[in-house]
């Protein structure tokens, strides 16, 4: 199993970025995803999962902001990432969990916002 993050970069606040995560190795389509993020010294924080059939659900602080969607045919996650502040800066992972008794993570991708 192979999770596979881009689209990180630099953006102004108020800014949008959309993140993509590559999923091989899996029957994508049954598995639930999420992303995760981590700023320096921290742990990695739960930014919101999407389950094998699209329902979704986010940490209050993304709530409204950010969504998350799948595309089962191309086996790739999305983070649709809007409204950017100073805070969410951080390295997001895409994150495959409890598959073959471990979990799944990308190598994370940077996502910077500058005010």
């Amino acid at each position: 199993v192979q999770l596979q993050a881009s689209g990180g970069g630099m953006v102004q606040a108020g800014g949008f970025l959309r993140l993509s995560c590559k999923v091989s190795g899996s029957a994508f389509r049954l598995n639930t995803l999420a992303w995760y993020r981590q700023t320096p010294g921290n742990q990695r924080e739960l930014v919101g999962t999407i389950s094998s059939g699209g329902n979704t659900d986010y940490a209050d602080s993304v709530k409204d902001r950010f969504t998350i969607s799948r595309d089962n045919v191309r086996s790739t996650l999305y983070l649709q990432m809007n409204n950017l502040k100073d805070e969410d800066t951080a390295v997001y992972f895409c994150n495959l969990p409890n598959l073959r008794g471990r979990d799944w993570w990308g190598q994370g991708t940077l996502v910077t916002v500058s005010s």
